[in-house]
């Protein structure tokens, strides 16, 4: 059976917990074969990031067409874009390429509490990528930002999930993984349905790479050929007990355990 392929454009993590790392530790969880472009080179450790460094936007450029030429992926993911100018240029890339399945996880600040995307490419991810997703999939402050009112309830993740939806993505998942209650709401809307998600919060700190693993295992799930539905179903249900197998690495917000499915921590 020929090996599912995607593809995932987003920032290195030096700590190995999020970005391209966690995306290619959740793709081979998942039995899909990752490809990768680079946007930045991110300083960090589960402390917090100390420096950012973006790739020239047309080595980015290069990396996702190398892919799509040779590597063509079934379905692909952004996460730290950093700057306008590359957001731009990835939108292009998407279009002119004509990749379908997209996932944007719109990362805009890290866990730590570190600002990893720019202020003015807020607006262009809501012109060129929101359109372009097949879901969205934004935590409450990403929502805040994109949907331009505070987003803190259940309630208010309704009306920010259909104003995505309104904006263009075919579907929006929001998570509340910073809802300030015991239980966990994810609210997914399509258009037409609403499906909820309710799970008590797990205690923990080994929270960082949390949102690349969720959008990195629902673009398997796509790659794979399942519905949008059913991917982020088991997304979160990876996502869930990945959280619970941490295996406490770090002394700040540690990494999750991208080995669940194989019987917990290798080696």
């Amino acid at each position: 059976m020929r090996l599912p392929l995607a593809l995932t454009i987003a920032g290195s993590d030096s700590g190995g917990g999020a970005g391209i790392q966690a995306d290619l530790k959740t793709f081979q969880a998942f039995g899909v074969f990752g490809t990768t472009a680079i946007t930045a080179v991110t300083v960090q450790n589960t402390l917090g990031v100390t420096g950012v460094h973006p790739i020239p936007v047309e080595t980015v450029r290069a990396q996702i067409a190398a892919v799509a030429s040779d590597l063509r992926p079934a379905a692909f993911k952004t996460g730290m874009l950093a700057t306008a100018e590359l957001v731009r240029s990835v939108g292009a890339a998407i279009t002119d390429l004509g990749l379908r399945n997209y996932v944007l996880d719109p990362v805009m600040v890290a866990t730590s509490g570190d600002r990893l995307l720019e202020e003015d490419a807020v607006r262009v991810i809501v012109e060129l990528l929101v359109p372009s997703a097949a879901v969205v999939t934004p935590n409450l402050d990403e929502a805040t930002i994109l949907a331009g009112f505070p987003v803190r309830t259940p309630e208010q993740m309704r009306r920010a999930a259909r104003v995505l939806v309104e904006r263009g993505a075919g579907a929006a998942l929001l998570k509340g993984g910073h809802l300030a209650s015991d239980e966990l709401v994810d609210i997914l809307f399509d258009g037409s349905e609403w499906h909820e998600w309710r799970r008590r919060r797990i205690p923990t700190t080994s929270t960082h790479g949390t949102g690349c693993t969720l959008s990195a295992a629902i673009a398997a799930g796509l790659a794979h050929g399942r519905p949008l539905l059913r991917a982020v179903e088991d997304a979160l249900d990876f996502v869930n007990r990945a959280l619970l197998a941490a295996p406490g690495l770090g002394s700040g917000h540690g990494p999750l355990n991208h080995f669940v499915r194989n019987g917990g921590i290798a080696g």
